[in-house]
């Protein structure tokens, strides 16, 4: 038999890198640890990686050395590849991640006086073709799973140098899934990847630091609501049908009154689940005076207690929209301000290296499974 043979032949090591305490306990147990010791190992295990952020098994040094050569037969502890990584004047991060299979997601840490927010992705691509976002240029190649969502975490930790946790707290407070793709059309994936981080043997965060945005695909609101706890956005950039279904097809399918009847009755959204709407400002479509009155009357009509992002249109290569004149948006939110309802300005982050909002896009493509082989065989 020839070497390359023999190579071939040897099993896959299995990453236990961003896998919940169910993912742990499966992959030990299939390498033999007695069921007595299941939930002890697991949970050392986990407080390694979710803790410490370690990536070698060796270093997991409360458990037994032959132990840890053992699983060394077994598992490994990897970080998606970064492909690129870039740093924006302003301290924004962006990292372009390379997953097992070769196919790029972006994930962007965006620094805040109060706080700090990693923008992770769902999806590689996006199915949606909203107009105003760069990511929708780009088709849907595939859903992520929850471990790939949560080695998005693991990667801006890692940037941060933020294993253990700080004394003073962490550089990374809040998470948001306003990255590539729709969350709730990969909602399975999505609730385990929130599971893990809210997990005290996870990532340790709480439900009110972690928002879901949504272009409203209204039968998953209400099960986001219910089965999360999560926060949620919606994004909105529109006060009426024809021009929402315009700026956004998916409105042909889930026009604007489900959309708002659903989050006048998302679960715990006149208490603490606040509903946030994004409001993308694009010059001349969706910025009148007018558009800001109606978007007050629509609160008001539907009962809804939550505030309105204005962000102004980022922009990217080709793009059909302008962004909106400052003057126009200060009038805008200015307007919404005296009605009583908050309309905070979403100033423009990390423009300078397409990591502002609207602007991710990987370079990933849908590729056929012969061309998926012959490059890893190239590889």
């Amino acid at each position: 038999m020839t070497q390359d043979m023999t190579q071939d032949m040897t099993p896959a090591l299995t990453n236990l890198s961003g896998l919940n305490r169910a993912g742990i306990s499966a992959a030990l147990a299939a390498m033999g640890i007695p069921e007595k010791q299941l939930k002890m190992r697991t949970q050392q295990v986990a407080h390694w990686m979710y803790h410490y952020g370690v990536t070698d098994i060796t270093a997991m040094t409360n458990i037994t050395k032959d132990l840890r050569a053992e699983m060394l037969n077994w598992f490994e502890v990897k970080r998606p590849e970064i492909a690129e990584a870039q740093i924006s004047e302003d301290g924004t991060r962006k990292w372009l991640l390379r997953l097992a299979d070769g196919h790029l997601v972006e994930a962007v840490y965006i620094p805040e006086d109060d706080r700090g927010t990693l923008c992770v992705s769902s999806q590689v691509g996006c199915t949606l073709t909203c107009k105003f976002c760069h990511t929708g240029t780009q088709r849907l190649v595939r859903n992520l799973t929850a471990q790939e969502i949560i080695q998005q975490v693991l990667v801006a930790r890692d940037a941060l140098e933020e294993w253990p946790s700080p004394p003073e707290g962490r550089l990374l407070s809040n998470i948001v899934f306003m990255g590539m793709g729709e969350p709730l059309y990969n909602f399975d994936e999505v609730k385990l990847a929130i599971e893990m981080m809210t997990d005290s043997a996870g990532l340790s965060m709480s439900r009110r630091r972690i928002t879901l945005s949504t272009s409203g695909v209204v039968p998953e609101m209400e099960r986001c609501g219910e089965e999360t706890g999560v926060n949620l956005a919606v994004s909105l950039h529109a006060v009426n049908d024809e021009m929402r279904s315009e700026i956004m097809p998916i409105n042909n399918k889930y026009p604007l009154d489900e959309v708002l009847k659903a989050c006048a009755s998302y679960p715990g959204a006149a208490n603490s689940r606040r509903i946030t709407f994004e409001y993308a400002m694009l010059k001349g479509v969706n910025d009148s005076l007018d558009d800001a009155r109606e978007l007050v009357r629509l609160m008001r009509q539907y009962k809804i207690h939550g505030k309105i992002n204005l962000i102004p249109f980022n922009p990217w290569p080709a793009a059909p929209y302008e962004c909106s004149d400052w003057k126009q948006i200060r009038a805008f939110s200015e307007l919404i301000f005296s009605k009583g309802i908050s309309a905070p300005i979403r100033m423009p982050r990390g423009r300078d290296i397409m990591a502002a909002c609207g602007q991710l896009k990987s370079a990933s493509e849908k590729k056929s499974k012969a061309q998926l082989l012959r490059e890893a065989a190239n590889a």
